[in-house]
């Protein structure tokens, strides 16, 4: 008994190293057909390290994907990078007020889906980079209906199409900093939402309907809300009278710079959401827009026009601080 009390001794530093030294990969293929490592993306994420401090690509080829898909909080520095902007698409369907599939859920005391859960892909792990495809909420004209959940801390997300309709891109959380880039984000109401600090430059913003393109949530704590660099504001042709923005919460910010604006855009360019208070704590401006809706003439009284000196403020380094996206 004591030998093998002894031998046990022995090998437990070596089981100990052994665990110790488990490797985990830092690149995967997710493929439908089965030529990847996994066929769906959720099992691709739940295999990478948890609070990885090194950069993890899952490389999905084309395929329509349906998948409500998670990146919690723990699963960090994460890249999806899809072989085709529009043949790489994650697709779902979910909308508030949409029944729950299991019933009562007991920790929010619903039986029915809320905008916060409605999502097709929502992302919490810091530095999330998402390349080369489309999220998708196929939904439709049902209500709010997320396609893309973001609350992850430096988040880029480059050259992706944001598909939905109301609230298609709700940028969660007021400590998160996110960066969009080269993208295409289409929606109704309020399709770009939420208290996040985010920067949109050259991305094509194409309203679906008359409505309202932003819905900032900002703090009073933040310097700034929703800045949008050298984009392009389209529409469907069911779209003549869109607004640039609404407060959601009363501090709502909201900047657009050197932005090409169609008709679409009505020229009173703000609403305050029925309140003249959030008048005066919103903070909406614009500088050197172009196009037919950029008639800044006629923009509403408490909306601002930028001075060369003021717009030449907000940089990526004055907006986001200590971190630099990638891109």
């Amino acid at each position: 008994m004591k030998r093998i009390c002894f031998l046990l001794f022995l090998l437990a530093p070596v089981v100990y190293v052994s665990a110790q030294q488990q490797t985990y990969p830092k690149y995967l293929t997710v493929a439908q057909d089965g030529s990847g490592n996994y066929k769906t993306i959720q099992e691709a994420v739940n295999a990478m390290r948890d609070f990885s401090q090194e950069r993890v690509t899952i490389f999905i080829k084309k395929g329509v994907y349906h998948e409500k898909l998670v990146v919690p909080s723990w699963k960090t520095n994460i890249s999806l990078l899809g072989e085709s902007r529009d043949s790489t698409i994650i697709t779902n369907d979910d909308f508030s007020g949409k029944p729950l599939p299991h019933g009562l859920d007991t920790a929010s005391g619903r039986d029915k889906y809320s905008t916060f859960n409605s999502y097709t892909v929502i992302v919490k792990g810091n530095d999330f980079r998402a390349e080369n495809l489309t999220i998708q909420n196929a939904a439709g004209r049902v209500g709010q209906a997320v396609a893309l959940h973001a609350e992850s801390d430096r988040c880029e997300i480059i050259n992706c199409r944001l598909l939905g309709n109301q609230d298609t891109l709700y940028v969660g959380i007021d400590s998160s900093r996110q960066y969009y880039k080269n993208c295409f984000i289409e929606g109704t109401t309020d399709f770009i939402f939420g208290p996040a600090t985010c920067v949109f430059e050259n991305c094509t913003i194409k309203s679906l309907m008359n409505s309202y393109i932003t819905a900032a949530s900002t703090t009073p704590r933040q310097s700034y809300g929703f800045v949008f660099f050298d984009c392009t504001l389209i529409a469907d042709t069911a779209a003549k009278k869109v607004l640039l923005g609404r407060p959601w919460r009363p501090y709502a910010r909201t900047v657009y710079i050197n932005t090409k604006m169609g008709e679409h855009i009505a020229p009173i360019g703000w609403d305050n959401w029925r309140n003249p208070e959030n008048e005066k704590t919103a903070f909406y401006a614009e500088y050197n827009s172009s196009g037919p809706g950029a008639n800044t003439s006629g923009r509403a009284a408490w909306s601002h026009q930028l001075t060369k000196k003021e717009a030449a403020a907000y940089t990526l380094r004055n907006i986001f601080g200590d971190w630099a996206p990638s891109e």
